[in-house]
């Protein structure tokens, strides 16, 4: 490992067990001075979910804590102040089925579905359970078979304690596995849902023909579970705390004259600064996320804790994440936006990083005689992930390709897939039902004992809905002054071939906007978190 004043001033410290490892810094104003957020740039979570709170006009409810809504209509008194034609969609069309299973591929958390190749032995969905939902007359093995079947399944929710902060509301957390249905229009449509892990008389299973009210409840607590995974796993986890941890380890061992750290800067901008002021205001002890969150009150360290023994570096790479899935060719999921953007979008950022890979490493020895570039790749492996056995992080680079693909891996994560989970929190879960927060009520286990006042009852407070409203507003709002991707105002490259391969990134992107733009024309529901001019270079928004 080469010592130098970079590591002794950008030090690594594990903020919890298990934990990605973090900066040095118990609160903000520790960090050194080149990484903290410059005039123009402050962020206070405390007070933008408070200027949520008011731009919403919530304040009336901020402080109703146990005091439950009527009815969904009664929802549409915090829905006042929302002026977004996509959440207002979400808004009217919720409750059924086409637009719940849309969200697998094109909402907030798309990162979860996969194909089901076998029903598993714990969620026992017979033909005669789910037949009348099956639209090609054969049987729910061969829907398998012919890749008709998708599963979503939160195993990772299962014995994560739900938030106990507040005495007078119990809350409560689901671990759901759902089945869905590719039907002959190429909808994915929900066919059973399963509230635990395992199955029991305590634990049936849901299906589309039972009651309007159970089916209803069912669905909503599969979408809160979808809103407590995302939350932890693929937003804070993936791409916050990955991005920090690459970003140290960069500081640690990069100097600012070489190309790599030059190529990396402006996707790591004050991720360390976001992170530090998270850590301080919004998911400590007694933060910000206790307020309104099931996995608030130590539920989301145990969560994150859970989800770093299966995070692995090929999980970052955006086409095996897919392919693992099952989910990769176009004629199966034709509507899976998400996707086929974030492939364009990967493949122009590797386009981009070989060209300059390949402007400064003549050949593969060059990348492994790259002593600093080795340590960089060294620290984040051995301190930033802590060794684990399991992360298949490299220990070492051997070749321009493999260097090309890492270098990806760290602008992706940081620039195209957080905006991709991010930005979507507004559309999605400002309709609270659509994405509650907590739930009052433990998980239904029963049939025939919903009613609307039942389900009003398992939904968040009004006090909770206001917090919850206020945050994802604060989290969802571009930057005055965002820097897009492509966007590199100050010139760390001034070599021509450098500058020639931005301006050929730069118009790789503008085509790929472009064709997005207009397969979103007319679309009630257009999906654009991938496309490049709403894509911010950093996870610090």
């Amino acid at each position: 490992m080469v010592c130098n004043n970079s590591t002794l001033l950008y030090r690594w410290k594990e903020w919890q067990p298990g934990f990605p490892m973090s900066i040095d810094a118990d609160k903000y104003s520790d960090l050194p001075r080149d990484i903290q957020f410059d005039s123009d740039k402050n962020v206070d979570f405390t007070l933008n979910y408070s200027k949520g709170i008011e731009n919403l006009f919530l304040n009336k409810f901020m402080n109703m804590f146990q005091s439950s809504w009527s009815d969904f209509e009664d929802f549409e008194k915090i829905f006042i102040g929302i002026k977004n034609t996509s959440s207002e969609y979400v808004m009217q069309h919720w409750k059924e089925d086409f637009l719940f299973g849309y969200q697998f591929l094109n909402g907030c958390n798309p990162v979860i579905i996969q194909k089901c190749t076998k029903l598993p032995d714990k969620f026992p969905v017979t033909h005669e359970m789910v037949s009348v939902s099956l639209e090609r007359e054969i049987t729910l093995e061969q829907e398998i078979e012919a890749g008709n079947i998708f599963i979503v399944d939160f195993e990772v929710l299962d014995g994560i304690s739900a938030n106990n902060t507040d005495p007078n509301t119990p809350q409560y957390l689901a671990a759901p596995i759902c089945l869905l249905y590719k039907n002959t229009q190429n909808k994915i449509l929900p066919i059973a849902i399963q509230l635990g892990q395992t199955p029991c008389k305590d634990t049936p299973i849901f299906l589309p023909t039972d009651s309007e009210y159970d089916w209803l409840l069912a669905k909503i607590w599969v979408r809160s579970a979808d809103f407590q995974q995302h939350q932890t796993i693929t937003h804070l986890l993936k791409t916050h705390l990955m991005s920090e941890m690459l970003a140290i380890a960069m500081l640690r061992q990069l100097p600012a004259v070489h190309p790599v750290y030059k190529l990396l800067l402006p996707h790591v901008r004050f991720t360390i600064a976001i992170n530090t002021k998270a850590r301080e205001q919004l998911i400590c002890e007694g933060g910000l996320f206790d307020k309104a969150n099931a996995t608030g009150g130590g539920g989301h360290v145990q969560l994150v804790q859970k989800a770093m023994k299966s995070l692995t570096f090929r999980s970052l790479c955006f086409p095996d994440m897919i392919k693992s899935r099952g989910i990769d060719k176009k004629d199966e999921l034709p509507t899976y936006f998400y996707r086929d953007d974030g492939y364009r979008v990967w493949e122009a950022i590797k386009s981009y990083v070989s060209d300059v890979v390949h402007i400064y490493y003549n050949s593969d020895e060059t990348v492994q005689e790259d002593e600093e570039i080795q340590a960089f790749v060294n620290d984040v492996r051995s301190s930033g992930m802590q060794d684990f056995e399991h992360c298949g992080f490299p220990k070492s680079l051997k070749t321009r390709e493999e260097l090309t693909e890492y270098l990806t891996v760290v602008v992706f994560t940081a620039s195209a897939q957080h905006a991709a989970v991010n930005f979507g929190q507004f559309d999605w879960c400002s309709w609270i039902p659509n994405a509650a927060p907590t739930m009052r009520r433990p998980p239904l286990n029963q049939k025939g004992v919903t009613d609307m006042n039942f389900i009003m009852e398992s939904l968040p407070d009004r006090g909770r809905c206001s917090w919850h409203l206020g945050a994802i507003w604060a989290l969802s709002k571009y930057q005055e002054n965002e820097l897009y991707l492509g966007m590199y105002p100050d010139e760390h490259f001034t070599e021509k071939p450098v500058k020639e391969a931005m301006e050929n990134f730069r118009k790789q992107l503008a085509e790929i906007t472009s064709s997005i733009k207009k397969r979103n024309e007319g679309k009630r529901l257009p999906y654009y978190n991938m496309s490049p001019d709403r894509i911010p270079n950093s996870v610090a928004v």
